[in-house]
């Protein structure tokens, strides 16, 4: 199927998995006749699983890929992206999978890939925001994107964000399945390799909300490693 394809990654999300799906279905038919969601559960040991398999059952648009462990946000997206390309996906969207991204934001984000390569949702932009985050969270997330901004020299203003909507050439042009980084590091150098290579990248505002179900996912490595990788994508 071609069209586009919503990529959810998840690991121990059956708190929030069923209701995020069945919000986002109608908000991508909304803006893509032809639309697809692709679960990619990393061996959840909760039941995640078995749930998108019951809605994949429910769903023709729904499909499920099942990986045996947890093996890192950056690896589900590129099996992910793989997939959906393999599929005839013509543009490839990302979104957490608990609610932190708003499904009613969709069809803004898809018509946003109109006519640019890369549409990103961003905190940062005016009209953006994060809801329900306490002082340390907003601090490392705000400068996260304004410290790899300011050494990359690019200028999109949510770098660490995961919202964003891909068009096929794009991620065929910057080489995605040699991406190493995982989490934030993963998000700042999709949209790096993507401007570098010339593509066009515009940023719409959301709001950002706290997950109420289930635990994040976000570590000290993941955070660190975003730091670190910056320098390593600067002077590649």
């Amino acid at each position: 199927m071609a069209g586009a394809w919503l990529i959810l990654p998840t690991y121990n999300e059956a708190e929030n998995l069923e209701r995020l799906v069945r919000a986002a279905l109608p908000r991508l038919a909304e803006a893509a006749p032809e639309h697809r969601v692709l679960v990619v559960d990393d061996g959840s040991p909760d039941g995640t699983g078995q749930i998108a398999d019951r809605l994949a059952d429910e769903f023709d648009a729904v499909e499920v890929m099942h990986r045996s462990s947890k093996a890192g946000l950056g690896r589900a997206y590129l099996a992910g992206f793989q997939h959906a390309l393999a599929g005839g996906a013509d543009l490839l969207l990302e979104m957490d999978s608990d609610f932190s991204h708003d499904p009613a934001d969709l069809p803004r984000l898809i018509r946003a890939a109109d006519d640019v390569d890369l549409a990103i949702g961003s905190r940062y932009v005016p009209g953006g925001g994060v809801e329900n985050w306490p002082l340390y969270r907003r601090a490392l997330s705000r400068g996260g994107s304004l410290y790899a901004r300011a050494f990359l020299g690019v200028p999109v203003h949510d770098l660490t964000g995961g919202f964003k909507c891909f068009r096929r050439r794009t991620l065929e042009g910057i080489d995605y399945l040699n991406t190493h980084a995982d989490g934030y590091g993963f998000q700042i150098e999709l949209t790096y390799r993507a401007y570098r290579a010339g593509f066009s990248v515009r940023e719409i505002p959301i709001v950002f909300r706290e997950r109420e179900h289930g635990t994040s996912k976000m570590t000290a490595r993941i955070a660190l490693e975003a730091i670190w990788k910056v320098p390593a994508l600067r002077f590649r």
